[in-house]
């Protein structure tokens, strides 16, 4: 029999869903909505087309130990809404500082929801980070958006490789400092 590992990660309330963390059940969304090219070329890590296995794999790696990551999923199902409407994730770096990292359903975008988790996983600060990371491809407002509505400044331009797009990203990078 196997046993899913019980998550250590808070559960994070925001006004029309949680953030709670990731599980094996969570896999057939995500892939669904992560299968979708405009998604995938929002991101830098998932590719398009989404191989087999791939969505799998990838939730199977976070529930286990070095992982790297502490991943959330936007669960909307205690207000009527899906299971799964998007994942936040932060990275921890070094000198008490994380990268946060999300994607939200494209039928959810220019709902507010990104904003709504963003601004709740800067307001639970769970990983005690004295500064807070995130970037966005250039061409992606929508993003840049959410960053500002939750208080993250222009940090300045960079480029990251986006493996769906297959070529290197111009990049806005954003820095918020915490309390």
């Amino acid at each position: 029999m196997l046993y899913e590992q019980i998550a250590t990660l808070p559960v994070i309330r925001a006004e029309r869903f949680m953030l709670r963390p990731l599980r094996r059940s969570d896999v057939g969304l995500i892939g669904f909505y992560t299968a979708d090219k405009r998604v995938a070329e929002a991101t830098r890590v998932i590719p398009h087309p989404l191989p087999a296995g791939a969505t799998e794999a990838y939730v199977e790696r976070c529930l286990n130990e070095g992982c790297g990551e502490d991943i959330w999923v936007m669960d909307g199902s205690e207000h009527g809404l899906d299971e799964v409407l998007g994942v936040v994730s932060l990275t921890p770096m070094d000198r008490g500082q994380s990268e946060i990292v999300y994607w939200v359903a494209p039928a959810l975008w220019n709902t507010g929801l990104a904003s709504e988790a963003v601004a709740a996983m800067v307001e639970a600060n769970p990983h005690r980070a004295r500064t807070l990371f995130a970037e966005v491809f250039q061409d992606n407002l929508g993003s840049a958006r959410v960053l500002t509505n939750s208080g993250f400044e222009y940090l300045g331009d960079a480029e990251a490789y986006s493996v769906a797009r297959g070529r290197t990203v111009p990049t806005w990078t954003y820095v918020r400092k915490m309390a």
